[in-house]
């Protein structure tokens, strides 16, 4: 009998409290494929985009309480994403994933510090680890 109630119990907990919504942002499509499936499999909402531009389109029409992003993606770069994130005042926290972590640009504009980075290639388990840590 406890079983049967500990598990209505999680499921209404689940009802009140949705999945988080992150989207992921990324040019490489093993890359992208490979987080959003350690997101789902980890339970949150993922949605993706193919680069910076498409991620910066679904910010203007959706909800989301992460973005993870790479730097160097064609048409709008992670850090430019970041920067009209900031000018734009939206407060979603950004985990930066990419292979080089712009410090010079970082260290001129402090103000473009994401919430935190992944050093790529990264494991999955680091990805859903650091994601965890910023939803806290």
């Amino acid at each position: 009998m406890g079983i049967g109630v500990r598990s209505a119990i999680s499921f209404a907990g689940a009802k009140t409290n949705p999945p988080r919504r992150i989207l992921i942002v990324d040019d490489d499509n093993e890359t992208r494929r490979l987080s959003v499936k350690a997101l789902l499999d980890a339970g949150y909402d993922v949605e993706s985009a193919r680069d910076g531009a498409a991620g910066w389109e679904a910010l203007q029409a959706n909800h989301y309480d992460l973005v993870i992003t790479d730097n160097h993606m064609p048409r709008l770069t992670g850090m430019e994403m970041i920067a009209k994130l900031r000018s734009g005042h939206m407060s979603v926290p950004v985990i930066l994933a990419t292979r080089t972590f712009p410090a010079n640009i970082i260290a001129h504009n402090p103000w473009l510090r994401p919430d935190a980075s992944l050093q790529r290639p990264c494991s999955q388990d680091d990805l859903v680890a650091t994601v965890k840590k910023i939803l806290r």
